[in-house]
């Protein structure tokens, strides 16, 4: 037997390096020294793949894992087109991607059952269900409920196609970002490490923090109004705040008890908001006829500025920047064989079920809130709330001003309007679902912020201590807020803390477009010609409406220092995001904008990540 050389013809680098690897003809030759017949064995060729991996990814003095024999990991033969040519200086790699990057999650995994090939299983589908369930409860957090209501509140019923239109949005992109963690066996962190230069990898890796800390503080903010609203003002706002500091910790000894068992209890706080806003549904009965004409009937006859800017505003809280890379990180936690292309299909097609679910449920929690005060509320004055919370003698009435105007909602004066015209009950249900809103997204956002740093900077930090950094920058200023000023202010950060999530979404939409639609990246998976079409209208729009959403918020400061400091700011926002999405292009086909430069400014070729086409890995490893 003779060895088996593989070698790249010619040097490519960057984006279209990539893409010229793995789609140009003849890019790859395989050569069997003494044979003239050439191609190499599917046997040889799987012990050069395995020898390479030790050497690239783990370096030349380590052995490789077991179970990479299985495609558990990323730097399995399924991902590698580990050619002893980029092990070279003509490809200049740091030493910080010859290791594996760390994970403190994935102590186990769902083992998928075997049954015989079928178009559908339930059993398989039970196996997978799980991580598109704790992706939805990012649909279901505090910004998003107060977003609902003021929807209803402000619109009635006419913004409901809005949100079953977001919610589409938000499918089709976690589809992205779930088959991304499938193929490769890394998730988004994990790929933009190992693929951006380091300067736009910490930027990136801050903006995503940032994001992660906003989404944090509305958790905060919606436990510590749940918590006041059920001790009827006993335990004090900032009372609140602090005991989300001890429950979060108890929370995280949930998943010592197994991966199945915290999945289980992020489903029953699901179920809790299923039944408390559920239960607001039906006591206030609202016209089922205006529902259905809401939700299918894209119009919005009468409304004006406050509607469309409301318009915006659920669009940018139902797409969050973050659960793009927890989704890309969950889905590893199920055992599959990535050398063998029908287990992921299969896969991908299963996770795309149990997402189309589980945002099924979310959607139809959150048009329980919008209907509820689309219902009851909607164009009520103040004098009308009053004069209700007065027959009632409930203790909130100071809470609306005494004129004319029309009401206005949060999260807080919310379940006190829903006391004052359903009684106690409603009031009480209500905050029992806020807190349930609070307490799962808290955890989930707890599993976002290791899965970015652990990925973003490869390193190992216990959760505990993730939990201590995130959840202390969080709740300083939401405490300094809640001691020294009202529930209007509190609930009026929510507000703040949208825009900046809406600032934060391109980093997370243009890298998961980019990287799935890199065929060196997702081999056969890669986005086809409509996806990336669809896919770059869908982030484009995505991301104009939210930039609107935040020019809308920052004219309303009124201050000429805070627009001096605003356009500063949005410079250097502007220039980051064009040069993503100017990689993005190339990684859509757009090769004249390549410019010979891109490995300098732009992706940085990683040979772990190449795909062979050439190849058939379901040939190399067996089951």
């Amino acid at each position: 037997m003779g060895m088996c050389n593989c070698r790249p013809v010619g040097q490519s680098r960057g984006v279209w390096g990539l893409a010229r690897l793995a789609l140009a003809p003849g890019i790859w030759s395989c050569q069997r020294e003494g044979i003239l017949s050439g191609g190499c064995g599917a046997e040889s060729y799987s012990k050069y793949l395995d020898t390479q991996a030790s050497t690239m990814v783990l370096g030349p003095e380590q052995k490789m894992p077991d179970d990479d024999v299985s495609g558990d990991h990323g730097d399995s033969p399924s991902l590698g087109t580990l050619n002893p040519a980029y092990s070279t200086s003509s490809l200049p790699r740091s030493t910080e991607h010859s290791q594996e990057p760390f994970t403190t999650y994935f102590d186990e995994k769902i083992t998928i059952p075997e049954e015989e090939y079928s178009c559908f299983s339930f059993r398989k589908l039970w196996a997978f269900t799980g991580p598109g369930f704790l992706m939805s409860i990012a649909y279901l957090d505090p910004g998003n409920i107060e977003s609902d209501l003021q929807s209803g509140a402000v619109a009635g019923f006419k913004l409901l196609w809005v949100l079953l239109l977001a919610t589409v949005v938000g499918l089709l992109l976690q589809r992205l970002a779930a088959r991304l963690g499938v193929v490769t066996g890394l998730h988004l962190a994990e790929v933009c490490h190992r693929q951006y230069p380091k300067v736009p990898r910490i930027i990136l890796w801050l903006m995503v923090e940032l994001a992660i800390i906003g989404s944090d503080m509305q958790e905060v903010i919606g436990s510590a109004i749940a918590i006041n609203l059920l001790s009827v003002g006993r335990v004090p706002l900032w009372g609140g705040v602090l005991i989300t500091i001890a429950d979060t910790f108890v929370f995280l000894f949930l998943d010592k008890y197994g991966l199945r068992k915290l999945e289980a209890f992020f489903g029953f706080l699901i179920t809790i908001m299923a039944l408390t806003f559920g239960y607001e549904y039906i006591t206030v009965k609202p016209s089922q006829s205006q529902v259905l004409k809401g939700m299918f009937l894209p119009s919005c006859s009468g409304c004006h500025t406050p509607q469309v800017e409301q318009a915006v505003g659920i669009v940018g809280a139902v797409i969050m920047p973050h659960n793009m890379y927890l989704h890309s990180a969950l889905v590893k936690s199920r055992q599959v064989n990535r050398a063998n292309k029908q287990e992921v299909r299969e896969a991908n097609k299963y996770f795309f079920i149990e997402s189309c679910i589980a945002l099924f449920v979310s959607f139809i929690i959150n048009v329980f809130v919008v209907s509820v005060f689309a219902e009851a509320f909607f164009e009520k004055t103040n004098d009308q709330v009053i004069a209700v919370c007065r027959n009632n003698s409930s203790p909130h009435t100071h809470l609306f001003p005494d004129d004319n105007s029309t009401l206005t909602v949060d999260i807080y004066k919310g379940g006190v309007v829903l006391g004052c015209y359903f009684g106690p009950a409603a009031l009480y249900i209500w905050a029992v679902g806020i807190l349930a809103a609070g307490q799962s997204s808290t955890m989930t956002g707890t599993y976002s912020g290791q899965f970015v740093m652990e990925g973003f900077l490869n390193l190992k930090w216990s959760r505990f201590a993730r939990v201590i950094l995130t959840r202390s920058i969080a709740i300083i200023p939401t405490l300094l807020v809640a001691i020294f000023q009202d529930v209007e202010h509190l609930t009026g950060m929510n507000d703040f803390l949208n825009v900046l999530q809406s600032l934060q979404l391109p980093f997370a939409l243009i890298p998961i477009l980019t990287f799935t639609s890199l065929r060196p990246v997702m081999n056969d998976f890669a986005n086809g010609i409509g996806w990336r079409i669809a896919g770059g209208i869908l982030v484009l729009i995505v991301c104009s409406i939210n930039m609107y959403f935040v020019l809308v918020y920052v004219q309303e400061l009124g201050h000429v220092a805070l627009y001096v400091v605003a356009a500063v700011v949005s410079v250097a926002y502007l220039s980051f995001v064009f040069y993503l999405g100017w990689q993005c292009l190339i990684a859509l086909g757009m090769s004249f904008l390549d410019c010979a430069h891109t490995y300098h400014l732009g992706l940085t070729a990683q040979p772990e990540l190449y795909l062979l086409n050439t190849v058939d890995a379901d040939s190399l490893v067996s089951r």
